[in-house]
């Protein structure tokens, strides 16, 4: 492209054709969409009032845009004589006008046609075409003064120039059919170009998503884009112009300035970054933005505005706080699912450590052996092992591995038997409150278990309002849909409700409550397995244990357990003296593959009046079946090396129907073994052995039991 200072001898106007037609060019120019979106966006980005086309061989402007908010004696269109003065300017000296005040501008006497019309300051480029002829000039007008001559918005008025040249040549080629298509297909490639070129500023005309701002050293808006104002109104409330003062802006809101002011220090500074942050009033709409700032500089590397270009990441923010939360949640469901495994396995083998302690100590008992001191350390001891033995029930109902017998139970009967308890076991001080709903379902519960639960959770409440308070106990029918708050399976279920009216919990201990071990009432008060025993139980039957709490506002302990489809079954009665002695005498096949366990429960059936054959493990029970050993009855432990207690009894109900049998075990395992046979749980006393083989007389066939 030739300098500007050869442009006077040749313009657009003397190098038409007869052919061609001047006045049609003009008209098809005014009336180009493109060349109205060029002045808009002149106008908005550079933040001047008026924005036009001026042609170099008319006295009036082609293309013009005048800013809604601006109001000057500037005519939209018609004859004017400042149009062919700044073409004759640019024309005389080669050179671009850039005014930032008339009357204080030495070449005043230049073109002092404006100051007729109240126009301070402006900007005004050659529009060149590519065969070098002057078409005219664009030009960006301001009814006041304003910082105009800066490198930034040269360059910016100097490509939308180049722009407004590429428009003119495609309306001419229009005649020429094959030029058209040439200038067609380079058209897209030339304002890409272009736009690449000054990057900054194809963001701030093409992009729809970013919002741009630009300020100046002294914290004025230089510019800032549609988007920007959009983003800005909609989350502040206001709509800031070029020329304002940014933090000026946030005067009434502290938070809000200082927020700012620490973020376009840094970018005004030098600094280039970028952030993910929320912005906006509280009292609007708050939303996520990343924001990426980056200091605009001359020619010579001086600093002489920052920028920023933001992107709303609401959406995208939400969705990584919800895949966090998911991963989290994930994590701890595998945590607890290994600290069950352990735990669960841990269990195990101390219920089969604690079976030949609490057998053996229950016999020595009930035989009165030593004297009133040796009778003492017995009890001591069996007191230590029945808190042992508790402690591992604890432990497996965390692991959702302790042996249930879940059944229909009536749930508000269950909590009217257990309201003396939970009466003398809070206190005085406290008051109990009981709100059962009418006509309530029976729950799918074990009904032991349970009011273990609910007796822990009391406790709990108790503990927590040591200077008196209400507990309310509430239960009610809940229908659970898809998408429930709880996370449960859609159905039927109960909420059993226990409320304090205590100091409450903070949301940090809130989070942990249920993990195991974790408790808040110091060294030797508490286990921290009360609530992880209910948690775990009630996810082992199908429900859940839902905490609700707020520091000073008490605590909410839920347990949601699934509705039972079956009505209430009486309580069992308890086996009577003649039906408990009813088998004395009879052969008992024990099978059992832990010695000192083996030991032990031999020596309760002895007593019992059994007569013992031991078998170390499944497969050698069956070995002494083949031989010809018709047993009564068959005690198996359930978990033991190749085959298990539970394939035993299967096989037995096969291979020897009728034969019952009863199954001793410390792990539930994942079947349901309770569902299918007569079960024992580890560690047991004599009496617990004889009651469960009392029972399992009761019915002398295998398949009486799995029916």
């Amino acid at each position: 492209m030739p300098p500007y200072g050869c442009l006077g001898r040749r313009d657009v106007g003397a190098s038409f054709s007869q052919a061609e037609d001047q006045d049609a060019l003009l008209t098809a120019l005014a009336a180009s969409a493109t060349v109205r979106s060029i002045l808009d966006v002149v106008c908005e980005t550079t933040g001047m009032g008026f924005a036009a086309v001026a042609h170099v061989t008319a006295s009036r402007w082609v293309a013009c845009q005048v800013r809604d908010d601006i109001a000057f004696g500037l005519p939209a269109g018609g004859e004017l004589p400042v149009a062919s003065t700044l073409c004759d300017t640019i024309r005389r000296t080669g050179e671009a006008i850039v005014i930032d005040e008339v009357a204080r501008d030495p070449l005043y006497r230049h073109h002092h046609t404006p100051a007729l019309y109240g126009l301070e300051s402006y900007i005004a480029y050659p529009i060149v075409l590519s065969d070098g002829a002057l078409f005219g000039t664009l030009c960006a007008i301001d009814p006041k003064p304003r910082q105009v001559d800066v490198p930034r918005i040269r360059a910016m008025v100097r490509l939308f120039a180049q722009l407004v040249a590429t428009e003119v040549e495609r309306i001419r080629a229009t005649a020429d059919g094959e030029a058209a298509r040439r200038l067609n297909a380079c058209l897209e490639e030339r304002v890409a170009a272009a736009l690449a070129e000054k990057k900054v500023h194809a963001d701030i005309i093409d992009s729809s998503t970013a919002a741009v701002t630009a300020l100046g050293l002294d914290g004025r808006i230089l510019a800032i884009n549609r988007a920007n104002l959009t983003a800005f109104e909609r989350v502040y409330g206001k709509r800031p112009a070029p020329g304002d003062d940014f933090l000026s802006l946030f005067a009434g809101a502290p938070d809000h300035l200082e927020q700012q002011r620490a973020i376009w220090a840094r970018a005004l500074a030098g600094e280039a970054f970028a952030i993910v942050q929320e912005f906006g009033d509280p009292g609007r709409e708050r939303r996520s933005y990343e924001v990426r700032f980056a200091p605009l500089l001359d020619g010579e590397g001086r600093r002489i505005c920052a920028s920023s270009t933001s992107y709303d990441v609401t959406d995208r923010v939400k969705a990584e706080a919800e895949l966090a939360a998911a991963q989290e949640q994930l994590h701890q469901a595998r945590k607890m699912e290994a600290m069950g495994q352990l735990t669960g396995g841990v269990a195990h083998y101390f219920n089969n450590l604690l079976t030949p302690i609490v057998g053996g100590l229950d016999l020595l008992r009930r035989r009165g052996l030593g004297g009133e001191r040796e009778q003492r350390l017995i009890a001591a001891a069996a007191q230590s092992a029945e808190r042992a033995r508790l402690l591992v029930q604890r432990l497996l109902a965390f692991a959702r591995r302790q042996p249930l017998q879940p059944s229909a139970v009536d749930l508000a009967g269950l909590v009217g038997g257990m309201a003396d308890l939970v009466s003398s076991t809070i206190g005085s001080r406290i008051e109990l409150a009981i709100e059962l709903a009418d006509a309530l379902p029976p729950a799918h519960a074990d009904a032991n278990q349970l009011e273990m639960a609910l007796l822990n959770l009391c406790v709990n409440a108790r503990d927590a309002m040591p200077e008196g308070g209400t507990l309310r106990i509430a239960a009610s029918a809940e229908a659970v849909g898809a998408g429930h708050a709880t996370g449960l399976s859609p159905g039927g279920y109960l909420r059993l409700s226990i409320a304090d009216t205590g100091a409450g919990m903070d949301a940090a201990t809130l989070a942990r409550a249920v993990e195991p071990f974790f408790s808040t009432k110091g060294i030797g008060k508490g286990t921290g397995l009360g609530l992880s025993m209910v948690d775990g139980l009630a996810r082992q039957l199908g429900g859940m244990l839902q905490l609700e709490s707020r520091l000073g506002a008490g605590t909410t302990a839920s347990l949601w357990l699934p509705a039972s489809g079956a009505g209430t079954a009486p309580a069992p009665a308890p086996a009577d003296a003649g039906l408990r002695e009813a088998r004395r005498g009879g052969i008992v096949l024990l099978v059992e593959d832990e010695e000192l366990v083996r030991l032990s429960t031999a020596a309760m059936l002895g007593e019992l009046g059994y007569r013992v054959v031991e078998a170390a493990s499944a497969e050698e029970a069956l070995a002494r079946l083949r031989e010809g050993l018709r047993p009564d009855c068959v005690v198996t432990d359930h978990l033991m090396p190749g085959m298990t207690g539970g394939e035993l009894a299967r096989t037995l109900a096969l291979d020897h129907p009728g034969l019952p049998a009863l199954i001793v075990s410390g792990y539930a395992d994942r079947d349901d073994l309770a569902a299918e046979f007569a079960l024992l749980s580890k560690p047991f006393r004599r009496d617990e052995l004889r009651d469960s083989l009392a029972a399992l007389s009761a019915s002398r066939s295998m398949a009486a039991i799995l029916g």
